[in-house]
């Protein structure tokens, strides 16, 4: 009798996903010069915006790459997590000029909007609310970035579209 933890569904779960980054593996032709674009699209098909340790340790294996090798971009490119985070990753301005147009009143109306905290990730996993450095755009401020788009001269109806927005789209946050 075996004592395995592991249900059937798990387990068909980690073969569907260790397909699918093999696939993305493939589609790159194995090359050690598309590492950023393999994570990029492990990330995005993870379901969690995130690149697993099991997974990087795969394309570490598959191009033929030290293990650190892999590390050593998922922690510099802060595009990367190694981390779950959620589809969307909400980013508040803390910078002196983003302080003082109130960014503390941005992170509470995110905050009260999406029903989570700084740092956290709402429980259907579409929103992450986290704090960056400047992203360049004091005359707007504050500001909220949402992966490559940045929001400014917030209000908590401005906040209030900007989550509605993004709860209708589908695609991959890149």
């Amino acid at each position: 009798m075996c004592c395995s933890k592991v249900t059937k569904d798990q387990a068909l779960r980690i073969v569907k996903q260790y397909e699918q980054v093999m696939g993305i593996i493939n589609k790159y032709d194995k090359q050690k010069e598309q590492l950023l674009s393999i994570l990029l699209d492990i990330q995005c098909a993870s379901g969690e915006n995130y690149v697993a340790e099991e997974w990087a340790e795969v394309v570490a294996r598959e191009l033929e790459l030290p293990i650190s090798k892999v590390h050593d971009v998922l922690t510099f490119y802060a595009m990367f997590n190694i981390e779950p985070k959620g589809k969307y990753v909400i980013e508040i301005c803390k910078s002196t000029p983003c302080h003082v147009t109130k960014a503390d009143a941005v992170v509470k109306m995110f905050e009260e909007e999406l029903g989570i905290k700084l740092g956290q990730t709402t429980p259907d996993n579409l929103f992450t609310l986290l704090h960056t450095s400047c992203v360049g755009a004091c005359d707007i401020g504050p500001v909220a970035k949402i992966g490559d788009d940045v929001y400014g001269n917030l209000t908590a109806d401005k906040v209030a579209e900007i989550v509605t927005s993004y709860r209708g789209v589908s695609s991959c946050q890149k």
